[in-house]
C-alpha cells in the first residue's frame, strides 16, 4: 500500500554501517502509522549499504545518496530537504523505533497548542550492562529547557535528555531551524535549544510513559558519543551561552563534560573546566558534587552504582 502524500517523514542519515541501517529502516517501516515515508540519506559513496537497502522492498523507502561525507547534521538537513510529510522524525542508523512511536508522537503533535511542537519520548539507553531509561521526568512548565537538559536533581545522568532518536517536529521548524553541519559534537542539544527560542515552539511528550525508542550505547564500534573533546565543548557551550541559563552552563560543564574527561583521564580538564563554571556560571552544589566524585570515583565503581540506581528507579516506575 502506497500513499500519495505521507504524514511523517522518517530521516535516517548513515555512513558505511550496512547490517544497522537496515535494523533502523525495519524498524521504521514497521510502525502501526502506515502512512510514512523512509528517507535513508548515505552519507557519500557507499556501495554496500546501497546493496543492503535495495534487499528491502518497500515503496515508502528512498534511498539519496551524497556525493561525499558531509557529516551526519548535515545529512540530516539533506533528508529533511527531500521529505514530503509536514512532520519530520530523526532516527540514527544504529539505533530502533517502537512500532508505535510515530502515532503516540503524532497525536502529541496534533493536540499541542504550541505552533511548532517539539515532541519528545522516553527511549532504553541499551548496553553490554543493561538497559536505562532516559528521560526520567518530563520538565516542569515554567523549567527552561537548559536546565531540564543539564540540572540534575540526582547523582546520575538522564533526567533530561534530547537525543535524535526523540524528535519529533514539523517540517517548518526543520526549515527555520537546520541542524548545525559544522558542529563535531553536541548537534542533539544544540538543535533543541535553538528550536525552543522559536517564537512558537515547545516541548510536548506523548501521554505513554513507555519508551518508543532504543539508543545502542554499544562500546566496541566507532560512535562519537562515547569520546569528547572538552576544549572543543567549553568552546560550545560558551558560544550559546545566550540559550542557557547561568546555572545549566555550569551543570553542562561539571556533569556532563566533566563525567566524559573522567571517564577518560584526562587530568589536564580538571582545572580549566572547573574554572569557568565557578567564574561564567552559577554551579549548585549537586553539580560540584558529581563533578568531584566523577574524579574520585573508579569507573567500575560509578557503573556499579549506576547499573543499582537504574534497577531501583526502573522497579519505582513499574509500581507507579
Amino acid at each position: 500500500m502506497t500513499f500519495e502524500v505521507p504524514l511523517v517523514s522518517v530521516v535516517i542519515p548513515t555512513y558505511n554501517r550496512p547490517p544497522l541501517v537496515v535494523r533502523a529502516v525495519r524498524s521504521a517501516l514497521a510502525q502501526t502509522l502506515r502512512a510514512i515515508e523512509v528517507i535513508v540519506v548515505q552519507d557519500g559513496p557507499n556501495q554496500s549499504t546501497v546493496q543492503a537497502l535495495a534487499q528491502i522492498a518497500d515503496p515508502r523507502l528512498t534511498v539519496h545518496v551524497l556525493p561525499e561525507n558531509v557529516g551526519p547534521a548535515a545529512a540530516c538537513n539533506a533528508g529533511v530537504a527531500r521529505a514530503r510529510a509536514q512532520w519530520i522524525a530523526l532516527l540514527d542508523d544504529d539505533d530502533e523505533f517502537f512500532p508505535q512511536k510515530l502515532e503516540m508522537q503524532l497525536s502529541a503533535a496534533r493536540r499541542s497548542s504550541h505552533r511548532y511542537p517539539i515532541v519528545l519520548c522516553r527511549i532504553i539507553g541499551r548496553d553490554k550492562s543493561g538497559d536505562r531509561i532516559w528521560p526520567r521526568r518530563v520538565p516542569q512548565p515554567s523549567e527552561p529547557i537548559s536546565e531540564w537538559l543539564f540540572c540534575r536533581k540526582s547523582l546520575f545522568f538522564g533526567e533530561g535528555l534530547v537525543q535524535s532518536d526523540m524528535v519529533f517536529a514539523s517540517q517548518e521548524l526543520f526549515r527555520k531551524v537546520p541542524l548545525a553541519g559544522d558542529l563535531r559534537e553536541h548537534d542533539d542539544i544544540d538543535w533543541a535549544l535553538r528550536a525552543v527560542a522559536v517564537p512558537g515552539a515547545g516541548l510536548e511528550f506523548p501521554t505513554t510513559a513507555e519508551p518508543l525508542a532504543v539508543w545502542h550505547l554499544d562500546e566496541d564500534r566507532p560512535r562519537m558519543s562515547l569520546v569528547t573533546d572538552w576544549r572543543y565543548s567549553l568552546s560550545w557551550a560558551h558560544a550559546r551561552r545566550h540559550l542557557v541559563t547561568p546555572r545549566a552552563y555550569a551543570a553542562f560543564l561539571l556533569t556532563w563534560v566533566g563525567s566524559d574527561v573522567a571517564r577518560q583521564g584526562l587530568k589536564q580538564a580538571f582545572w580549566p573546566l572547573l574554572q569557568a563554571a565557578l567564574l561564567q556560571g552559577q554551579p549548585a552544589v549537586m553539580d560540584l558534587l558529581i563533578y568531584l566524585g566523577h574524579w574520585a570515583l573508579p569507573e567500575s565503581v560509578k557503573r556499579r552504582l549506576a547499573a543499582l540506581f537504574a534497577r531501583r528507579h526502573a522497579g519505582g516506575q513499574r509500581e507507579s
